[in-house]
């Protein structure tokens, strides 16, 4: 593909009729590039720390600005060696254009959380980030100056004339680092030791360094070995046949809901007008394990505490839905989103949104409800105790509106371009409260769907969404963010419980008591314990301080005297 005849006439120019440059100028060349144009995230966070800017602020962006370029230049003059130098300094260079606009656009830091979701996503999903004006900004910022190293004529020397510049070139920058460093010591240190996700906003050294993380990560996980076991024992007591009737929990994992605009919640907006009316537990102070699925979804399962998850370690251990398995629980993973990220791989697993039915699916995808489909036969044909996950697609953004049916356009005017930035606030909350709209139907009819058998079947349903949702506060928009800066829009999720009247007596449930402790902080560890003691597991991987209904069962379950050290609590 040419490009166009300006561009073209504009880089066959840029190198003068016979000069030809030297490795190093051509490094500080693109150094400089990167530092001016691939970075303004950077120079936007380093300002606004470094405000207002006085005499001494200024001599402190100024070493900012200094140490970077100069990091550039070293790095990428590391490249130059003939046949690798170009092509390195073209992948740097695209790389850092598609980074930047995604950083400068969405507000995300791309770390290894962020690079595991590219990795782990599907395409139709990847397509939604596609736009042209992603298309404009690599264009600009890293074809056409990739282009341009190709066309400059580039002089090598000798090997080892080539390994002495570079030793020089070493030397000198690291000259100027230290005394740059050194004229702003003070500042730079109390700047950094409070700010550390500046490092994170450092493009494409942050990037490149999360890629090679999460390769190293990947690698140690698929090592092809058997689970490791979280428990050394496990068993079910008492079993379905003493109790006189089968228990069926579903589980809906929802996607990229916040809790502040869940009107359960106090959101001034009535977005659940139909779990309002029905008789649930909400629970309002809960805080997601992470803030994108490809953590969270693992964390969930894993029966890892936050603060001590490894995503490395979930991969190769065993998780709930394993644990469930082996005492006789038979479990099903229905999934209308982009998998599970390995968390059903060893379990019963339906992909409902590959389906196609009329008034349910169009577009290559599924709405939500389309997860209820045959869901009587699958309870019917259960030999004993079930398990269900139901994984939506919920509030999956950018393209928000795509998730709801006509019916449930109820906030307007909506977001309907791929380019959600471009939307006004006002249009990206409504399409997004559409979502959270119809999210209330489809909980509302799986809670009916389930009441419907409770004549027959002891029955639960519990809704947890995996992270929140940036709507554009603080110009941050989606998800994804390192949690130590993550805003609360993206930790703070909803949680809904309801229990049918014959388990909450079965279970020796004290519902009343729980309402009045649905305030009480709460977070994703609980899910493992608690779904653990409604199917009354006895497992040294239990913890009874976890389970949240342990506290409003009549006996409490008893805490085994001792746990495996592989448990993850």
């Amino acid at each position: 593909m040419k490009l166009p005849v300006v561009l073209q006439r504009l880089v066959a120019r840029s190198p003068w009729p016979g000069q030809r440059y030297g490795v190093t100028s051509v490094a500080i060349g693109a150094a400089l590039f990167l530092t001016v144009f691939a970075n303004g995230p950077l120079w936007k966070a380093v300002v606004q720390i470094a405000s207002p800017l006085s005499i001494d602020n200024l001599r402190l962006l100024a070493t900012c600005f200094v140490v970077v370029f100069t990091l550039f230049a070293l790095l990428l003059s590391l490249f130059g060696i003939k046949y690798l130098f170009k092509p390195a300094l073209a992948i740097i260079l695209v790389t850092a254009a598609v980074v930047s606009y995604f950083m400068n656009v969405y507000g995300v830091v791309i770390d290894r959380q962020m690079i595991q979701n590219v990795f782990e996503t599907d395409v139709r999903e990847a397509t939604e980030l596609l736009s042209l004006g992603l298309l404009w900004h690599v264009l600009v910022f890293g074809l056409a100056p990739a282009y341009l190293v190709f066309r400059i004529p580039v002089h090598y020397q000798t090997f080892w004339r080539e390994v002495g510049k570079r030793c020089l070139l070493l030397a000198a920058g690291l000259l100027v680092i230290g005394t740059s460093v050194f004229a702003s010591y003070k500042e730079l240190a109390l700047i950094i030791r409070q700010n550390r996700h500046l490092r994170m906003l450092v493009n494409p050294n942050y990037p490149i360094y999360a890629l090679t993380t999460y390769a190293r990560h990947a690698f140690a996980s698929s090592a092809g070995a058997a689970p490791r076991p979280i428990a050394s024992f496990a068993m079910q007591s008492p079993t379905w046949q003493e109790r006189g009737r089968k228990r069926v929990i579903v589980f809906v994992l929802g996607e990229t809901a916040r809790a502040a605009n869940f009107s359960l919640n106090g959101y001034a907006r009535p977005t659940n007008p139909e779990l309002a009316s029905r008789d649930i537990l909400y629970f309002s102070n809960v805080s997601a394990c992470a803030t994108a699925t490809a953590d969270s979804l693992p964390c969930l399962f894993s029966g890892m505490r936050r603060e001590n998850f490894s995503n490395s370690k979930a991969k190769q251990s065993e998780n709930l839905l394993d644990l469930l398995q082996k005492t006789g629980v038979q479990v099903l993973w229905r999934d209308n989103n982009s998998g599970s990220k390995g968390v059903s791989s060893r379990v019963a697993t339906e992909s409902m949104g590959k389906r196609k039915v009329d008034g349910l699916c169009r577009d290559d995808e599924c709405l939500d409800e389309i997860l209820l489909q045959d869901l009587q036969t699958v309870l019917d044909r259960a030999p004993g105790d079930l398990f269900v996950v139901l994984h939506q697609k919920g509030s999956h953004g950018p393209l928000y509106y795509k998730r709801v049916p006509d019916a449930f356009r109820k906030f307007t005017p909506e977001c309907r371009q791929d380019e959600v930035q471009k939307c006004s606030q006002e249009e990206i909350v409504n399409s997004y409260d559409n979502t959270i709209l119809y999210t209330d139907h489809f909980l509302a009819e799986a809670i009916d769907f389930l009441k419907s058998n409770a004549a027959r079947y002891d029955a639960a349903l519990l809704y947890m969404s995996d992270h929140g949702e940036s709507l554009g506060e603080n110009g941050i928009y989606l998800h994804g963010a390192p949690y130590f800066i993550a805003p609360e829009e993206q930790t703070h999720i909803p949680f809904v419980a309801w229990l049918s009247a014959g388990l909450a007596q079965d279970a020796g449930i004290d519902v009343a008591g729980l309402k009045t402790k649905t305030a009480e902080p709460y977070a994703h560890d609980h899910l493992f314990h608690s779904v653990l003691g409604l199917f009354d597991i006895k497992t040294d991987a239990y913890r009874a301080d976890l389970d949240l209904f342990a506290p409003w069962r009549n006996p409490v379950p008893e805490q085994p005297a001792s746990r495996s050290a592989s448990s993850g609590g």
